[in-house]
């Protein structure tokens, strides 16, 4: 099967404007147009809270890392001034 044709398009067209009728398919389109943006909408905002996360979350690592490399003792060599006593 080669897809939808243009014969097969206007087929279900007509079947749609049958069931839902011409008045409310204008109704319909704008609703979906409308659910359409709003979930734009909310994906980008979703996008800029995980931006705006990971870039306080950046600093705060970096940071972290900083100080945890100053804060690693060197291992000790053993004290040869005094002779260990028996």
């Amino acid at each position: 099967m080669a897809g939808l044709t243009g014969w097969h398009l206007l087929i279900l067209l007509a079947v749609v404007v049958l069931l839902f009728g011409a008045k409310r398919l204008p109704d319909m389109a704008r609703a979906v147009g409308q659910s359409a943006r709003i979930l734009k909408g909310e994906i980008k905002g979703t996008e800029a809270d995980e931006r705006a996360r990971s870039h306080q979350q950046a600093p705060a690592t970096a940071a972290h890392l900083e100080q945890s490399a100053h804060s690693v003792i060197p291992a000790q060599a053993p004290d040869t001034t005094h002779p260990p006593t028996r």
